[in-house]
């Protein structure tokens, strides 16, 4: 790794080789041409389906993310680790839902407790009930939050809990990183990937917000710039109701902290009577036990929770300090929500709950981290101009040669090899998400074999790209 990278926290995985060798674009361009002409005609029931699909839904799919061109994948069933297509292919999933799937599809234990809360509970009650009370009580003490609330997703955790900050302190601007992802909430989409034509300069950014948005003062500053934060803070401080981050960036790959800023932050807010917000939707569960915030030591005023907590339903919490949180008290931000803790959900957190053990969490991790050591192995062994980067049960291969601190390193990793890296793995029977910014996510399902499928398919094309 280059000398004058800041050293990442010690809790998170990060491996630079010391050399690289650069790949040649028209070689990518290549490939790229051959591997889309492969997936159009080993999918053609998923290009039917999308056809039809596109006659209801607009581009044919329940959420914007799930839509590329020419068309994605339509999944017919899951079980465990494996996912089959409409064209009867099977795919190793390693996009689990971006975390919501940390148990497996159709972990039995979830199955066996939602059974039972459809033939002997009920699904919905709109009145308080043990199910929910037990299961705040259990994250109490997992996550470390004095009270909670649950939802149904993580926008609304968000949400909430950026409402619960402005009330809170009777502020209403806020501090985010450029490039985070919080959900759709009007202030947290400002910046979510902005062009760079629009963004400012790199040391001061400023907010880019979409058309149909009305964010009220978002204040932007890059990812790891604790001198930009305090500036602002230092600045604005009495108008500002939070700083809002995720602690490890998962929507740019994997981006990490740098050693010590996660707590410098939390310093600059003490030091200027800002609310901290840690944005766990995606982190949760699959950073460890007790979240990223556990796993990385500092303690937030806020945290959101989704995906990893709900075994694949429905399900999400926002919570934090008691001081904080008197604000849902009283009522200073009314929290409503027909389905918030329904029976159903809630069987399902409590499987999930049971099943996530730290030992079981960290076989996956353990599982997570051999594949990323062979696939070291490989870029040095082809010299790639990439890097791994694990966090959790989560890991990315990212095409850089240098480490990326921040949203403007992203934009300047190689996009053309991460579209191929992704579709060359989805041609072999692996799935990751879509998008520029590959991710994967070793759930309690997958196996050392599963993961050695990954590090076969990303052999292949460390060949092919050196051929």
């Amino acid at each position: 790794m280059p000398t004058d990278v800041p050293a990442h926290d010690p809790a998170c995985w990060r491996h630079v080789p010391s050399s690289s060798t650069p790949i040649d674009a028209e070689r990518v361009a290549a490939l790229l041409a051959q591997e889309w002409d492969r997936f159009v005609a080993s999918t053609p029931a998923s290009g039917e389906h999308n056809a039809r699909a596109s006659r209801s839904l607009p581009l044919g799919v329940t959420s914007s993310f799930q839509h590329w061109d020419p068309y994605p994948i339509s999944i017919a069933s899951a079980k465990g680790a494996w996912l089959t297509d409409v064209d009867g292919r099977q795919l190793l999933d390693l996009s689990m839902g971006f975390g919501a799937m940390l148990v497996g599809h159709l972990n039995p234990v979830v199955v066996a407790k939602v059974t039972e809360a459809l033939e002997a509970t009920g699904t919905l009650f709109v009145t308080p009930s043990p199910t929910a009370t037990q299961m705040a009580e259990r994250y109490q003490e997992r996550f470390g939050l004095d009270l909670l609330r649950f939802t149904n997703s993580g926008t609304e955790a968000t949400m909430y809990a950026l409402r619960t900050a402005r009330a809170a302190t009777g502020r209403k601007a806020i501090v985010k990183i450029e490039g985070g992802y919080h959900g759709g909430y009007d202030a947290l989409t400002v910046s979510v990937k902005p062009g760079l034509d629009e963004a400012g300069p790199e040391e001061a950014p400023v907010p880019v917000t979409p058309q149909d948005v009305e964010a009220g003062t978002v204040h932007v500053v890059p990812y790891n710039d604790i001198e930009r934060l305090d500036a602002i803070l230092a600045e604005h401080a009495g108008t500002i109701a939070c700083v809002f981050v995720e602690p490890v960036l998962e929507n740019l790959g994997i981006v990490l902290p740098d050693a010590g800023y996660l707590a410098a932050v939390r310093e600059a807010c003490d030091r200027h009577g800002v609310l901290l917000v840690f944005d766990e939707v995606k982190t949760g569960l699959t950073a460890g036990y007790g979240g990223a915030s556990e796993r990385l030591g500092v303690k937030p005023d806020l945290v959101t929770l989704a995906k990893s907590i709900g075994g694949g339903l429905p399900l999400a919490a926002f919570g934090g300090k008691a001081e904080v949180m008197a604000a849902v008290v009283d009522n200073r931000m009314p929290h409503f929500g027909t389905y918030n803790g329904n029976p159903l959900v809630m069987a399902a957190a409590q499987a999930v709950d049971e099943v996530c053990t730290r030992e079981a969490l960290a076989g996956a991790e353990s599982v997570n981290v051999a594949a990323l050591e062979s696939l070291d192995a490989l870029i040095a062994q082809y010299e790639l101009p990439a890097h791994t980067v694990g966090f959790g049960v989560k890991g990315a291969v990212t095409w850089s040669a240098t480490p990326v601190r921040n949203y403007r390193d992203y934009k300047r990793t190689d996009f053309g090899v991460a579209e191929l890296s992704w579709l060359w793995g989805v041609n072999r029977g692996v799935l990751t998400p879509p998008g520029l910014d590959e991710q994967w996510l070793v759930s309690l399902a997958h196996t050392p074999d599963d993961m050695a499928t990954l590090v076969g398919e990303f052999a292949e094309l460390a060949a092919a790209l050196r051929a």
